[in-house]
């Protein structure tokens, strides 16, 4: 499943609960309905008060040219379709989002994990964004990540769901990758994961603290975003 995640910065002069009130009620409507969308998914911060972002969007396809079509290619933030309801999308977005402070990732993700069936609705979820380490190559990264690093998160105390996702085109993707933990608990994540806007943080006993000594082999930890939010399902046609 190909997926496009946009992680979201409200414009100057805007509250988040304002910020909110515009995405939830004005332009979650038209995105739900952008050609080619089959899922549609969005994370609000548990604690918007020290979150990175004001939310994260996901919109995921079956196919990646449908994906390309509606959002633009990888590394373009500068789209601009022509079919109607990603049109419409488009242009709503210059009424809250702040755009070039709006990172955002095309990849395809894979399941690491998953015992709760797919139903992410309602769950608390780590996303990290991931960046390599100076010296080392996309593919070194990936490699280590996926053989290395994703056997020990997977058994993390706590997780219910583990998703990585992989840039469809690294070269002109703005991370290496995204890391997503689901938590039924938001204690269980912020005693595994660490509290919103610690990145240092420290988990001292099983796998947490295991995968938290690891991440130091291929992260670049100090420009890796993450958002610690609660999922909201909007729509799900798959």
């Amino acid at each position: 499943m190909y997926k496009h995640v946009a992680l979201l910065v409200r414009q100057d002069g805007m509250s988040h609960e304002e910020f909110v009130e515009h995405w939830q009620t004005e332009h979650t409507p038209i995105a739900r309905e952008i050609e080619g969308v089959v899922r549609y998914q969005q994370v609000l911060p548990t604690e918007p008060d020290h979150a990175e972002f004001d939310g994260i969007a996901e919109l995921y396809f079956e196919d990646l040219e449908a994906l390309h079509d509606a959002l633009g290619s990888p590394g373009s933030r500068n789209y601009d379709p022509t079919k109607e309801m990603a049109a419409r999308a488009r242009e709503d977005v210059d009424n809250f989002l702040a755009i070039e402070d709006r990172p955002r990732f095309i990849g395809e993700e894979i399941v690491q994990k998953d015992d709760v069936d797919g139903d992410t609705d309602g769950l608390y979820k780590h996303s990290a964004f991931l960046v390599r380490k100076e010296g080392m190559s996309h593919e070194e990264f990936v490699d280590y990540w996926q053989t290395n690093h994703t056997p020990i998160a997977r058994e993390i105390e706590g997780v219910v769901k583990y998703n990585t996702v992989l840039p469809t085109d690294p070269e002109h993707a703005e991370f290496d990758g995204v890391a997503e933990l689901y938590f039924d608990d938001l204690e269980k994540l912020y005693d595994a994961l660490g509290g919103e806007g610690s990145r240092d943080y420290d988990p001292e006993r099983g796998k947490a603290k295991e995968a938290r000594e690891d991440v130091n082999n291929f992260l670049a930890i100090d420009e890796r975003p993450r958002l610690i939010g609660r999922e909201r399902l909007v729509t799900d046609e798959r």
